[in-house]
């Protein structure tokens, strides 16, 4: 089935054309926005050819999970078809009906899903557009590090040395202006003019507010990292929370602004009614609570004691898949951020990587009891998916094969465990987060061990995890199960 055909298909199970509002894809999803939600077929799209599982978890929207790659060109080709990327952006082609119904959809999903997993699930709403650059500057990063210490010389040899500058422009091009970028995303969800939200994002990071802080006696001279204030202080946290306050001061503005001087008054009034009680009250308290998190999270992947590091590291890695599938993984994106700017590498994400490579072990175990017992359908779908779970892309895995089944999807768990306690035991640190598997080998570079031995206890990591995810899930799945799953 060619992709284009399978975006027929697919709409045709959501309740045809007419019925969608908006596509848009993820890293392994095509994401729909229905007027109707009881329109969408949901046994019928699982059964899809190409189709590796469904998400409908809230009225309105479903996703369609069809693998890396796929779901790019799926979107590409919606968009071609005229159908716009945001719900938003088709409000002027939809009647008022449909905007109350979605309006209504939206409302009860967040009550249903109750406020902090609506939080968590916001803040990776925030994030995932990001991923792409997050990536780019990780493996930069990671590179960067492996060859510095590779060929410690390299200054002084102008291609490596070339290289390596190159390498660090990408990596800076992200990490500088990431700030930037949240506040940017951060005004686009929250309703408040994106470029403003960027902007206060932007000046976050600017030297002015060392100036100013100087100015009320919150600058430490002696070590500005301990600053009440300084530039940079609460990073992301400060400017998602800061363009939070900026779009209720935008929308106040914007309401009692006369139209003819909106486009003037209304943005230069919201910068500067935001902008105090940013400085004064949001970075200052953003930073002490960043502070605290990266603290605690460090007592805990870095602690100088083995037994905790390797307990830390087993439970992590066995929860990881359920709070994928309850969503609740999206709130460690933040704290992957804040320890990003704070110590320039991630603690927690390798050993929540290893949460993958169990899946790949467990898939494996599962494909060889479904050629036993001739279920040619899980044959299918775990050949189409596992590609993706080796180069670290899970969601296909998950939702295709373990999660559906039900027991391989906690045994696949239980087996990257072992991985994980052993890779945060080793105190291997990322340089980024995103896709994990083998795509991630070159931003496990952090860490105290040096890029190399990181690079090493990672793979290390991985293997274990495949193994104790096959053996786990082999000794644990009848073939019957598999025969009738």
């Amino acid at each position: 089935m060619t992709n284009e055909e399978l975006v027929k298909v697919i709409l045709k199970e959501v309740g045809g054309r007419n019925n969608v509002l908006a596509a848009t894809n993820c890293m392994t999803r095509l994401r729909i926005d229905v007027k109707k939600d009881s329109l969408i077929n949901d046994e019928a799209l699982k059964k899809i050819e190409g189709v590796m599982g469904i998400v409908h978890d809230k009225e309105g929207y479903v996703e369609v999970v069809v693998g890396p790659g796929k779901c790019r060109k799926c979107s590409d080709i919606c968009a071609s078809m005229g159908i716009p990327a945001s719900a938003a952006a088709a409000g002027a082609a939809t009647s008022t009906e449909n905007d109350w119904q979605a309006n209504k959809a939206a409302v009860k999903a967040g009550q249903k899903q109750g406020k902090v997993k609506t939080m968590l699930k916001t803040l990776g709403e925030i994030f995932v557009p990001l991923i792409p650059g997050v990536i780019a500057s990780g493996i930069c990063s990671g590179v960067a590090v492996l060859l510095a210490q590779l060929v410690p010389n390299y200054a002084e040899i102008p291609l490596w040395n070339i290289i390596y500058n190159l390498l660090t422009l990408i990596n800076q091009g992200f990490l500088t202006y990431i700030t930037a970028w949240a506040g940017y995303r951060a005004a686009e969800k929250f309703g408040a003019t994106p470029i403003l939200g960027g902007m206060l994002g932007m000046i976050t990071t600017l030297g002015g507010i060392d100036n100013i802080s100087k100015a009320v006696g919150l600058y430490n001279e002696e070590n500005a990292l301990n600053a009440v204030l300084r530039a940079g202080r609460g990073g992301v946290l400060a400017a998602i929370i800061g363009v939070w306050v900026l779009a209720q001061v935008e929308k106040w503005v914007r309401k009692r602004m006369p139209d003819s001087l909106d486009i003037v008054f209304t943005p230069l009034l919201t910068l500067f009614i935001t902008i105090v009680p940013y400085i004064f009250l949001v970075m200052p308290a953003t930073g002490f609570l960043s502070t605290g998190l990266c603290w605690i999270v460090e007592q805990v992947c870095m602690s100088e004691v083995l037994l905790i590091r390797v307990v830390a590291g087993f439970i992590s890695s066995a929860l990881f898949l359920p709070m994928v599938a309850m969503g609740m993984h999206h709130g460690l994106v933040a704290l992957y951020t804040v320890q990003l700017e704070t110590l320039g590498f991630v603690t927690l994400y390798p050993a929540l990587a290893m949460a993958g490579a169990g899946q790949v072990g467990a898939a494996i175990a599962l494909y060889l009891k479904a050629k036993k017992v001739n279920n040619t359908r899980i044959q299918s779908v775990i050949k189409g998916a596992l590609p993706a779970g080796i180069l670290g892309v899970g969601e296909p895995l998950i939702y295709g094969v373990t999660l559906p089944m039900g027991k391989p999807f906690f045994t696949a768990g239980f087996g990257a465990a072992f991985g994980g306690a052993f890779v945060m035991a080793m105190q291997v640190a990322s340089t980024t987060w995103g896709p994990s598997g083998i795509l991630a080998f070159f931003v496990m570079t952090g860490g105290p061990n040096g890029a190399v031995m990181s690079l090493v206890y990672y793979g290390i990591g991985l293997l274990i995890s495949y193994v104790m995810g096959f053996i786990i899930t082999n000794a644990a799945i009848k073939p019957e199960d598999v025969a009738q799953a």
